[in-house]
């Protein structure tokens, strides 16, 4: 890797130990903003065919540039391509004004890594949307790109040197507009049509994770959205992309229309493309079983949906009335006249007995399971989250207990 690259994973300062700052507006975001702005030149130029033609042109070129180079190919590297029809793909990706190849890759398997977790660059569930579609961008630390999860890129000098000079196939290809269509080119060809872009690309971090449907069970918000499919060639069927991250195809069933998709599938008749990776049938059809760490975020998605608090007062209002839970009081007992070392296997076994009653007051593994039918399709692992969300439940149940039942939780 590259020392520049090496130099942009740390942070800024003597020996990368600074301090972060949460600066609103950082030298790297200015550009961005200075598009927007360069934007309203429109007023002042007007339109003409020419420029319109270009705008839209421009807007489906770079679009397939971002959707099939920087997305499919750079950050999960779904089909194969020579090296010199990679160069051709970061450069074109780099027209779009996002920052460099290495730098987007690299904070696009970040995202992947942490998908709605608080560790996401842009999660709406945890940023909200604004910063989650275009807030992020002037976050210092949220925009900083860890360079080494790029090393399989970074290892090709002239994708470091692109990415050192992220703006220049974009600088190029504003004065390939100015030198076409003049003014009304340069600011209706490039900088509208770059805006636009901006935010259609944006909207797969933002409203792809807000609204549509979730075919897949995939631990995450992403969701299938048709419309957004079809204004980002094929990046829409987000939900898809999620279940199987490295499939080219994205739009999974033949009505799931992917653009980007249908131009790599001419391309690899070419040769210009190869080894255009699928889903396999088992996958599309969800008959798969989740992996423990999806299984996992998916039961405590579900054991958030219910409040322990809540449970545990009713509870606690049968405690005293009801005979049947005779034993599960001394049980209790027991455990807590037992040492300090035996307070947490006493806790578990409780919670063991407690999963084995039936108590109105608790949902049940039917009930669970019904709940997470609502939201997703069938999954083979199912049960195995029902399971797992109720054993979830019932142990929050008995954090909020009161003093005598806290007493495990010492």
């Amino acid at each position: 890797m590259s020392v520049e690259a090496n130099a942009a994973a740390r942070p800024h300062g003597t020996g990368g130990h600074e301090e972060p700052h949460n600066d609103i507006v950082y030298p790297d975001a200015i550009p961005f903003a200075l598009i927007h702005l360069a934007a309203l030149g429109v007023l002042w130029t007007g339109f003409t065919t020419t420029s319109l033609i270009m705008c839209v042109g421009l807007y489906v070129i770079r679009m397939w540039a971002l959707t099939s180079g920087f997305h499919r190919y750079f950050s999960h590297r779904s089909y194969k391509t020579s090296r010199g029809f990679q160069f051709v793909l970061a450069f074109m990706g780099q027209m779009c004004a996002q920052r460099g190849v290495l730098w987007w890759a690299a904070i696009h398997r970040h995202h992947h890594r942490h998908s709605d977790t608080p560790l996401d660059v842009h999660s709406p569930r945890h940023t909200g949307f604004f910063f989650s579609h275009v807030g992020w961008v002037f976050h210092k630390q949220k925009a900083r790109a860890d360079y080494s999860t790029i090393q399989d890129f970074a290892r090709y000098p002239e994708l470091r040197w692109l990415d050192r000079h992220p703006y220049f196939p974009a600088f190029l290809l504003a004065v390939a507009c100015f030198a076409i269509d003049g003014w009304t080119g340069l600011f209706v060809g490039f900088f509208l049509s770059t805006v636009i872009l901006y935010h259609g690309t944006f909207s797969i971090n933002s409203v792809a994770h807000v609204v549509g449907r979730q075919r897949y069970v995939t631990a995450d918000d992403s969701k299938n959205n048709w419309w957004l499919a079809l204004i980002t060639l094929g990046e829409g069927w987000h939900n898809n992309h999620h279940h199987y991250q490295s499939s080219t195809r994205q739009g999974f069933f033949w009505w799931e229309i992917d653009l980007s998709y249908y131009v790599l599938k001419a391309l690899s008749w070419t040769g210009l493309v190869w080894d255009l990776r699928a889903p396999p049938a088992s996958v599309v059809a969800g008959e798969t079983r989740l992996g423990r760490k999806v299984i996992e975020q998916v039961a405590r998605e579900v054991a958030d949906s219910f409040s322990a608090e809540a449970l545990a007062r009713e509870l606690r209002e049968v405690w005293n009335q009801r005979p049947g839970l005779d034993e599960l009081r001394l049980r209790w007992q027991k455990t807590r006249e037992g040492a300090t070392a035996q307070l947490h296997k006493g806790r578990e076994d409780l919670v063991a007995y407690l999963k084995e009653l039936h108590l109105p007051e608790l949902p049940s593994v039917d009930e669970l399971r019904t709940r997470i039918a609502e939201r997703y399709e069938d999954t083979p692992s199912m049960d195995e989250i029902a399971e797992r969300a109720r054993v979830l439940i019932l142990d929050r149940v008995f954090s909020h207990m009161g003093p005598e039942m806290r007493l495990g939780y010492a």
